[in-house]
Formats: structure tokens, C-alpha cells, sequence
């Protein structure tokens, strides 16, 4: 109970911000479509950050293992994302080779080419994509090809074991990203002392 009400003020003052329509909706697709049996995962396996306080000025980040996955930015009025893939899964050949990344189905993933972007962050096999623009990134998530890409990596990641940021999960966000029309259940059920899935995703 304390973790549910840690970070409040901040869900708050996200909800003041004239971005906060198109975050919830953004958040609540990528938690039902982009991370492998969510509810049961939710904090041990993954965790969603509310105005984090780590570099970049994050509006909110989502996180497995040690690693980012996804963090939504302001953009003047609007928001950007961050995905971060396997760079595997977005080459011709799906080989590591940076030469070979295809450029056509990037572009092709949001509604016109100058609001994708990309770059190759330290590690193997990773691939950071950037999208500019609601619409862009509800498309991006939309393909299907990507969208197995998103929940490849991010399952990738839940199975490297236990969360490192459970400390920094919002349950406020956490609830609109995973909402059924079941909100107030699951504050309940919370509220209550209901207790997490303990298992690896991959069972």
C-alpha cells in the first residue's frame, strides 16, 4: 500500500500536463498488446515510472530486468517514444550488421518518414527507434511486424529475472495501462493485499 500511494502526487501532476490524454492512451495500449501476460507480471517483472527523475525528462518509462523498454517524451504539445528492440529483428538479413538495418519498413511503420528515427545504443542485438507524433506511435505499435518485435525484446528481458526498478512502479499508471473496465477490481483486490504472479514469464 505504501508503493500505491508513493507516487500520486507525481500521477497528478502527469494528469495537469496537456500531454496526458494521448500518454494514458498510448500507455494503455502498449500495456495490453507489447508486455506478455501484464497483470500477472506487473512490478516483479516489469514496472512503469511517473515523471522519473533519472536523465532525459521521461513524462513516463517502462522498465524489465536492468533495462528501458519504452519511454514516452513531450514534443512541444505533442509526445515522442523510444522503443528499444532487438536490432535482429529490424535488419533485411536479421543480422547485427548496422549496414543492413531495413530503412523502408522503419518508415513504413509511421505515417510519413520524418517522424521515425533511429540509433544503435551499447550492447548486443539492441536497437533504439524513435517515434515523433500520437499518431506515429500508435501506428508503430499497430504493424504487426514490429509489434512481435516489441514483445520479443521485452519478454527477452522479463526472463533475465526479477526487476530492478519494482521501488519506482506507479500503480496509478500501471492501472490505466492494464484498465478492462476493471479499475476499481483490481484497486481492491490491491487494496486488499492480492498478491503477484511469482513466476517466470516464460511459464
Amino acid at each position: 500500500m505504501e508503493l500505491r500511494f508513493k507516487y500520486a502526487a507525481r500521477f497528478e501532476k502527469l494528469l495537469r500536463r496537456q500531454q496526458a490524454p494521448e500518454v494514458l492512451a498510448v500507455l494503455r495500449r502498449y500495456g495490453g498488446d507489447c508486455i506478455p501476460i501484464p497483470h500477472r507480471t506487473e512490478r516483479h517483472y516489469w514496472s512503469v515510472s511517473c515523471l522519473p527523475s533519472t536523465p532525459g525528462k521521461a513524462l513516463v518509462r517502462i522498465n524489465a530486468s536492468w533495462m528501458e523498454l519504452f519511454s514516452l517524451y513531450a514534443d512541444g504539445e505533442g509526445i515522442r517514444a523510444l522503443f528499444l528492440v532487438h536490432l535482429s529483428d529490424f535488419t533485411t538479413d536479421h543480422s547485427l550488421d548496422h549496414g543492413q538495418v531495413d530503412d523502408a519498413f522503419i518508415e513504413r511503420c509511421v505515417v510519413t518518414p520524418e517522424d521515425v528515427s533511429y540509433f544503435f545504443p551499447p550492447g548486443e542485438d539492441i536497437f533504439g527507434i524513435k517515434a515523433r507524433g500520437f499518431s506515429s506511435i500508435c501506428k508503430f505499435i499497430a504493424q504487426s511486424r514490429a509489434l512481435r518485435a516489441i514483445r520479443t525484446f521485452n519478454l527477452t528481458h522479463m526472463n533475465r529475472g526479477r526487476n530492478a526498478f519494482q521501488a519506482s512502479h506507479c500503480y496509478s499508471l500501471a492501472d490505466h495501462m492494464l484498465s478492462d473496465g476493471n479499475a476499481e477490481e483490481r484497486q481492491s483486490h490491491a487494496a486488499r493485499g492480492g498478491s503477484r504472479m511469482k513466476k517466470s514469464p516464460r511459464e
